[in-house]
C-alpha cells in the first residue's frame, strides 16, 4: 500500500529499539537508506540486517547528534552513498531520570543536546539538502512527555521533548515555502533496549527491586503495551505520500494513554 520506492532516508539513533524498527518498516517501503548511531557497531549490524532483508541499500555510520558536524557529515554521506535525500527522521533520544534537587546543570544541558538541539541540527542539516532538490519530510520522535509531565525525575526530558515539539511546529512554518514537510510522533513509553534500561534505573533511584514494570500500558483504550513496529508504522505514514497534506502536526502514538 505504501511505497518509498526511489527515496532516500536518514533514521538517527538506529541501531535499535524504535530506531531500528522505524528503518525497517522504510526499508520494507522500498527506500534506501542511512542509519546513524552513536555506537558504529551497533549502526553497521543494523544496515547489514536491513539490506540483507529488504534487498535495499542501507549503510550505518557513527553520529552524534549533539556534534553539528557529524550531523552534516550524516547528511553529506546520504546524498553522496544513494544519490539525495527525502526522508529524515530525528530518533536518537536520552531518558536519564534525576530528582530535580538533585539535577546538575551539566545533566540538564546533556538531555537538551540530544533531545532538543539533536532535532534541531537534524532538521537543519536535512533541510539544506533537501530544499535544492525540491523539499522532503522531517520526522520528529517527541513523546507524550511532550504533551503533559510525565514522571518524577523527568524534568529535563519533559522540557526537551516539548521543546522538540514546539521546534517541529516553528520548523513546519519555516521550511513549507522549500517543499519541506516537518511531523512529530508522539510515542507513550514503549519497552526497548533503552528504554527498559531508563526504567531500571529509575526504579534503583527509589530503591525497588525486580524488574522494570513493562504493562505501563494496559489501563489504556487499547490495553496493551505497545511495541516498536507501532511507533514505526506511525512513522512510515508520516513519510509517505499519504500525509501529503499534513505539517506541523504532532501525532500521538499511544494508545489512547493522553485521551
Amino acid at each position: 500500500m505504501i511505497s518509498l520506492r526511489g527515496r532516500r532516508a536518514v533514521v538517527t539513533g538506529g541501531g535499535r529499539g524504535l530506531g531500528k524498527a522505524i528503518a525497517a518498516r522504510l526499508a520494507e517501503a522500498g527506500a534506501d537508506l542511512v542509519i546513524g548511531d552513536i555506537d558504529a557497531e551497533l549502526a553497521a549490524a543494523a544496515a547489514a540486517d536491513l539490506a540483507g532483508r529488504y534487498g535495499v541499500r542501507v549503510a550505518g555510520v557513527h553520529m552524534d547528534v549533539t556534534d553539528s558536524a557529524s550531523v552534516a557529515a550524516v547528511a553529506d554521506r546520504a546524498v553522496a552513498d544513494l544519490g539525495g535525500l527525502e526522508i529524515w527522521v530525528n530518533n536518537a533520544g536520552v531518558f536519564p531520570s534525576v530528582p530535580l534537587l538533585e539535577m546538575s546543570d551539566q545533566t540538564w544541558d546533556d538531555v537538551f543536546s540530544v533531545n532538543a538541539r539533536g532535532v534541531f541540527a537534524g532538521a537543519r542539516e536535512a533541510a539544506r539538502r533537501m530544499a535544492p532538490a525540491g523539499g522532503g519530510v522531517i520526522v520528529n520522535i517527541i513523546s507524550t512527555a511532550g504533551f503533559r509531565a510525565s514522571a518524577p525525575g523527568l524534568a529535563a526530558y519533559v522540557g526537551s521533548k516539548h521543546a522538540a515539539r514546539g521546534v517541529t511546529r516553528e520548523m513546519a512554518v519555516e521550511l513549507a515555502p522549500l517543499g519541506i514537510r516537518v511531523l512529530g510522533v508522539a510515542p507513550s513509553f514503549v519497552p526497548t533496549e533503552g528504554n527498559m534500561a531508563a526504567a531500571a534505573a529509575m526504579m534503583a533511584e527509589v530503591g525497588a527491586d525486580g524488574p522494570p514494570p513493562t504493562p505501563l500500558m494496559l489501563n489504556s483504550p487499547i490495553g496493551r503495551v505497545g511495541v516498536p513496529d507501532d511507533i514505526a508504522r506511525v512513522v512510515l505514514f508520516c513519510a509517505s505520500d499519504l500525509s501529503t497534506f499534513m505539517t506541523g502536526s504532532t501525532l500521538l502514538a499511544d494508545g489512547g494513554d493522553t485521551a
